[in-house]
């Protein structure tokens, strides 16, 4: 049998994936789903719609049929499933903001090689040093994605007989604001930075859930916890950490919580081989570009800072298949 023959395409595909992700963020940008959802499903009736030269439109439909974000046959363009459900703008669980919010790090990653030979660390990047309108434009970004993750948190976690949740660096609210919503006998508190608390407040207020669910200012890496809580909810903020630092926190919230209380860290995990997948390596790698100690861990990374804080019961669960993965552990009552 001949040896398999070994080319360079795979790598060639590899280099060229920005290519990809410049053809999505403009299709998102221009409101080219969003237009073949409304009936444009030619060449020159998308190019009308969105106000670009058909032989423009003509290569980025191209690439996004090559990258199957929109179908073509007879009948013309038609959206992917996932392309339908999540970037038409007008639907409830449009995500185009969150497509686009990594596009302020295009250029940083191209000098990738650069921050990678910094030799001094931070604990937290430049989200530490967010205003609140940094603040603000930051969790609208992420805030379509988040109420998604907060209804599924919900549906999977039975909160019956809980009190009090501590969401620590909770954003928007929106883990709280969904568990408000279904359980009308808890409370919350969201306890994030100071300028995301005040936004925090914006987003309670929305949904009019304010008379139970407050934001509170704080460092959760170095400020006390508030006091009272039988549920901690630490979610899409574990890369930002290092082992160190997760552990403390994991920590603090096991002293923080009620007898029998229950902690759940949502987050993007590494096989406990460390190979893949690829999206929390590229959360990890991402934290070069801020010059953090932040890091992708492991599912058994996170089991172990819960078994070393003390926690029962501890357990990974898939919380989107392939993605996010939820740790959660209980607080002995004795």
């Amino acid at each position: 049998m001949a040896d398999k023959k070994i080319d360079s395409v795979r790598l060639q595909n590899i280099v060229q994936g920005f290519g990809q992700s410049a053809a999505l963020m403009s299709a998102v940008e221009l409101g080219i789903f969003t237009a073949i959802d409304g009936g444009a499903n030619s060449i020159d009736a998308v190019a009308a719609a969105v106000d670009i030269h058909p032989v423009n439109a003509e290569r980025l439909l191209t690439m996004l049929a090559a990258m199957d974000l929109v179908h073509l046959d007879e009948s013309g363009f038609s959206n992917a499933d996932d392309v339908a459900r999540f970037l038409v703008d007008g639907s409830p669980r449009y995500a185009g903001a969150w497509m686009l919010f990594n596009k302020p790090q295009w250029n940083d990653w191209g000098k990738l090689t650069e921050h990678l030979r910094a030799k001094e660390l931070k604990v937290l990047g430049p989200i530490g040093d967010f205003t609140v309108d940094d603040a603000r434009a930051y969790h609208k970004a992420t805030y379509s994605i988040g109420m998604g993750a907060g209804r599924r948190f919900v549906k999977q976690v039975d909160l019956t007989g809980r009190k009090k949740i501590l969401d620590l660096g909770g954003g928007s609210g929106a883990y709280c604001i969904n568990a408000a919503m279904t359980y009308p006998e808890i409370t919350a508190v969201v306890f994030d930075l100071p300028p995301v608390a005040e936004v925090a407040r914006e987003f309670i207020a929305e949904n009019d859930v304010q008379d139970r669910v407050t934001a509170m200012g704080g460092d959760f890496t170095q400020d006390d916890f508030p006091t009272g809580a039988d549920v901690v909810i630490m979610a899409s903020n574990l890369p930002m950490y290092g082992p160190g630092v997760i552990q403390h926190v994991v920590q603090k919230a096991y002293g923080a919580l009620e007898p029998g209380g229950e902690m759940h860290l949502i987050g993007e995990t590494l096989n406990d081989d460390r190979v893949g997948p690829i999206g929390p390596a590229y959360w990890g790698l991402g934290q070069a570009i801020s010059e953090t100690e932040g890091v992708a861990h492991s599912e058994a990374d996170c089991i172990g800072y819960f078994e070393t804080a003390g926690f029962r019961d501890v357990a990974a669960t898939p919380f989107i298949e392939g993605t996010l993965t939820r740790i959660h552990g209980i607080k002995s009552r004795s």
